[in-house]
């Protein structure tokens, strides 16, 4: 017999607030982190804004601060984000085998300090102002950090944790653009479900606040270039949606069998019922605008969660604010739902934080958790002219209550990644 999964404990770091509650309270009230940038002099740059996290002092979620050193910006944040899971799930007061004790995280590019390599690549001129590789072989060992490469691998924001909680049990990485950490999740539960591990430590972390993933995001033509005050420019699903706002941050669960759970007398927060994925297989940035494949995965998670489409409640959108992505996710949802699309309320969190990319699902599943507990969906913001192609219920501008049972969320990912997860208000 499969094991039922449950999430018992929920962290966040986020560009709208610090912590689980912080960041809860911020959404409900529709208030957005999206901001002028400070990590860096934005003049020159056709972006200036982003949904950046201000107010975090790593050294105050770490166990060795020395181990700071080797930590990039994103990977602070996801040792941050699964303290502040573990820390209310209690697991820190009751912890478990630490072999049957894993983590799972989705990730995306690593930051990248060009600060620090642009010294290095500079030295490395010839008098011609050319580059000379083998003088870069020489400068490049001498002004970078011996332990740089150690920064910039995906799997150490999963490898961290680990160290940081004790957890020896299955750990992995999942690098799927921006439905990494939804699929990290659904992984994760997978591997209760199946018995290889009893408490996962599950989510995503990323940070793609620095200089050169702002020129990148901008070539790519992905990115808001809109002349509007900041917390304006993330509009999904309006009509004058031009592109997304890069976004930063982290989000975990703590998934557990449930009888395990249970029998530590943890709090319950939800189950995690039904995992669904798939793939395009069409093209690298343009989704299949008729929302097949994306529609497959939510209902492959909906026949896994054995439950019809009409259960569904509420939909935590990826909604990134892209022409693009809006319109197909709308057809999806329609296809996946069928005439029950037209009554379920869905929103993105996305128009008051921006895009986490790697976080992005984590923080849509800590968002429809938080949502089951409290039967409040959080607002779209900033949607004052409706895109006459979006014509669901994206729940404008003003959180509504509203008793929910199920909820349904879906990310989608460059290359064609689809995930989806279905979650349920915990009955025993």
């Amino acid at each position: 017999m499969t094991r039922r999964v449950v999430v018992t404990g929920i962290g966040v770091i986020s560009p709208n607030g610090t912590g689980t509650e912080a960041f809860w309270s911020a959404t409900k009230a529709g208030q957005s982190g999206i901001a002028p940038i400070e990590a860096f002099d934005t003049e020159g740059f056709e972006v200036r804004s982003a949904g950046e996290v201000t107010d975090f002092r790593a050294q105050d979620y770490v166990k060795n601060r020395k181990s700071l050193k080797i930590m990039g910006r994103n990977i602070r944040f996801g040792v941050a984000a699964a303290r502040l899971a573990v820390e209310s799930s209690g697991l820190d007061e009751t912890p478990p085998d630490p072999t049957r004790y894993g983590v799972v995280m989705g990730s995306g590019i690593v930051p990248t300090d060009v600060v620090e390599v642009g010294a290095a690549v500079i030295e490395s001129l010839d008098e011609d102002r050319n580059f000379d590789m083998r003088k870069f072989g020489q400068s490049g060992q001498k002004l970078l950090h011996p332990l740089w490469l150690l920064k910039h691998l995906p799997n150490m924001v999963a490898a961290h944790i680990s160290i940081q909680q004790g957890a020896q049990g299955p750990n992995n990485t999942i690098v799927t653009a921006c439905s990494a950490s939804t699929q990290a999740i659904g992984e994760a539960a997978r591997l209760i479900e199946r018995g290889d591990a009893d408490v996962m430590i599950a989510g995503g972390a990323d940070s793609r606040i620095d200089p050169l993933s702002l020129v990148a995001y901008t070539l790519l033509g992905a990115v808001t270039t809109a002349d509007r005050p900041p917390e304006e420019l993330s509009r999904p699903f309006d009509r004058d949606r031009d592109g997304f706002v890069l976004g930063e941050g982290a989000a975990c669960v703590i998934l557990e069998d449930e009888e395990y759970a249970k029998k530590r007398g943890a709090t319950i927060y939800a189950e995690l019922s039904g995992y669904g994925s798939s793939f395009d297989a069409e093209g690298v940035t343009r989704p299949s605008m008729d929302g097949a494949h994306a529609a497959r995965a939510m209902t492959l998670a909906l026949k896994d969660a054995g439950i019809a489409p009409d259960e569904i409640d509420y939909v935590s959108a990826h909604g990134t604010s892209t022409r693009l992505n809006d319109l197909m996710e709308t057809n999806a949802v329609k296809l996946a739902l069928g005439d029950h699309a037209r009554k379920v309320p869905l929103s993105s969190i996305k128009s008051m934080i921006g895009h986490l990319i790697g976080a992005a699902g984590a923080m849509e599943v800590a968002t429809s958790v938080l949502a089951l507990r409290d039967g409040v969906i959080p607002p779209t913001i900033n949607l004052h002219t409706p895109d006459p192609e979006c014509d669901l219920d994206y729940v404008p501008n003003e959180a509504r209550e509203l008793k929910l049972k199920t909820v349904l969320t879906s990310n989608f990912g460059f290359g064609g990644q689809n995930a989806a997860l279905v979650l349920r208000k915990y009955d025993s």
